[in-house]
């Protein structure tokens, strides 16, 4: 089991090991973590283009160990032209396509968060210009990356799918293939639009220029968006939300984001007694499991847009509610399952500075390559984060002009009761809560270092990226007693690989009371743990 990786002045962890090391000058610079951060996502979304682009939307937690923490909800809402009455008069029946212009409903809030935390970033004294944080991004994007074999597994998965949509083919594929692993890839618009934002700010993409420029593209792949809708989108600064448990204080974004739904697992989870002898006990994975499906019950009956929301998110993290959701639980049989959860494409990233401030920040285009669309001049890979509202009127996310879909992305931190500062989290839909409960529990429970706590075999209930069934997938390296004991407690068993990249890219990283810094990243993932 390899070690957690140290550091006293400054640490991130990210996927791409690029993206963590773009962080880390920013760090050695003098730069904050929120300066950081805003570097390591613009280099992200150049390195690791099947998993993200400039084209999603992001979520920002970030604080200290005392003091108030504050979220950015940079997330899009659809485009005004976009209703149930319009999806029908485009012969659009059941359910929104996940690919295509048509899937490109929502408005790419992630630029914005970048220009929000910038702002923040000076209000904890940062100096550094925009154009300096952008820099490794646009230099990969212009002189090119090597390709990743995720990239190139992900690229060959989905190309007979995608190579017929706009720009997928010109930008992903050569001669009609997928790039070969460690071939250089370049991404020269992406380049200039990066450059371009550099120079004249977040705000551009949305009010400027370049907006004009982006409306125009989006309407020549069939999206419904507009340069109104996206002059009328801001990134948000809000208070996430939390939840004390013995022995933390637990932060995590609010709706759309299905941040409650982590925090939910976890109150429930301390309820339930007898599963934390082993991490890798049948006990532990059969709680978790049986936690996840009472929150997810939930989720899936409030969880929304909260200007569409029928109760207060706090509601669902009240003492009675996570009471009556552990009562629920059988310790020793599986409750029924039998629904389709949301696969989902992601990134995680933290970073903690030197003064202890930390940021646990989440970036995503939703399924692989988002829509599929890549606008012809700027070069942006547009997300299909619309495809998950619903067509149907009564359903709680169901299509409207200018709403914010439900979303899976929720960043995670956590202050611990001897003085521990922690941020985690991972990529993968459905799986991020789950994931998310997992890293935490065997940290702050099971005693663990951040590295073993990731390393250690994984599951999954339900779908993910790559992943077309609900069943509950178990790592292959899980001892043969955990799986039988788990099949005879009802549960629909699949194995996966030893290493599976279906159960996220999760990292954490620490700060303890003294100032060590600590953390640990996926080897599921093309990721590094960069301190100093």
């Amino acid at each position: 089991m390899t070690q957690s990786f140290l550091g006293r002045r400054g640490i991130a962890v990210a996927p791409h090991n690029l993206a963590s090391e773009s962080a880390l000058r920013v760090l050695r610079e003098g730069g904050n973590a929120l300066e950081a951060m805003i570097a390591a996502a613009a280099s992200i979304a150049v390195v690791y283009p099947h998993m993200n682009s400039i084209g999603g939307d992001g979520f920002w937690v970030v604080g200290g160990a005392s003091g108030p923490l504050a979220g950015i909800d940079a997330s899009g809402a659809s485009a005004a032209a976009a209703s149930l009455e319009s999806y029908a008069q485009r012969g659009v029946r059941g359910s929104i396509p996940f690919r295509g212009g048509i899937a490109a409903l929502t408005v790419a809030g992630t630029v914005s968060g970048w220009g929000a935390a910038h702002a923040l970033a000076r209000e904890w004294g940062g100096r550094l210009p925009l154009s300096r944080l952008l820099e490794d991004a646009i230099w990969y994007a212009r002189q090119g990356i090597p390709v990743t074999h995720s990239q190139r597994a992900a690229t060959a998965a989905k190309r007979e799918e995608l190579q017929g949509i706009a720009g997928f083919a010109e930008t992903f594929l050569v001669d009609g293939q997928a790039p070969a692993a460690f071939s250089r890839f370049r991404q020269p618009r992406l380049a200039a639009t990066l450059a371009r934002i550099a120079e004249h700010g977040c705000d551009d993409f949305y009010r400027g220029a370049l907006a004009k420029q982006l409306a125009a593209e989006l309407a020549a792949v069939g999206s419904p968006l507009t340069l109104d809708d996206l002059a009328a989108h801001q990134a948000k600064r809000v208070d996430p939300l939390a939840l004390a448990i013995p022995g933390a204080t637990l932060a995590n974004m609010t709706p759309p984001s299905q941040g409650v739904v982590s925090l939910m697992i976890l109150g429930i989870m301390q309820r339930l007694q007898g599963w934390d002898a082993d991490p890798l006990g049948a006990a532990f994975v059969h709680a978790q499991v049986e936690a996840t499906k009472q929150a997810f019950r939930l989720r899936d009956q409030h969880v929304t847009d909260p200007a569409f929301m029928r109760i207060a998110p706090a509601e669902l993290l009240r003492a009675e509610v996570l009471d009556e959701l552990a009562t629920k639980i059988d310790a020793r049989r599986a409750a029924p399952w039998g629904r389709r959860t949301d696969p989902g494409d992601t990134v995680w990233m933290g970073v903690i500075d030197g003064e202890g401030r930390a940021v646990s920040f989440i970036q995503s285009i939703y399924h692989e390559f988002g829509a599929g669309v890549v606008l012809a001049g700027s070069g942006i890979n547009w997300q299909n984060r619309g495809c998950s509202f619903s067509l149907d009127a009564a359903h709680i996310n169901a299509l409207a002009p200018r709403k914010r879909p439900f979303h899976t992305l929720n960043p995670a931190l956590a202050r611990l009761a001897d003085g521990r500062l922690m941020v985690y989290g991972t990529m993968g839909g459905d799986g991020q809560p789950q994931t998310q409960a997992t890293v935490f529990n065997r940290i702050q429970r099971f005693g663990l270092e951040p590295q073993p706590a990731i390393e250690l075999p994984r599951w999954l209930l339900g779908r993910t990226w790559g992943s077309a069934s609900d069943s509950l997938k178990l790592e292959a390296r899980f001892p043969s007693s955990t799986v039988e004991a788990l099949r005879a407690m009802g549960h629909d068993v699949e194995l996966l690989t030893d290493w599976d990249e279906s159960v996220g890219h999760a990292g954490a990283l620490i700060r303890d009371a003294d100032g060590l810094l600590m953390g640990g990243f996926d080897p599921r993932s093309n990721g590094s743990v960069a301190a100093f």
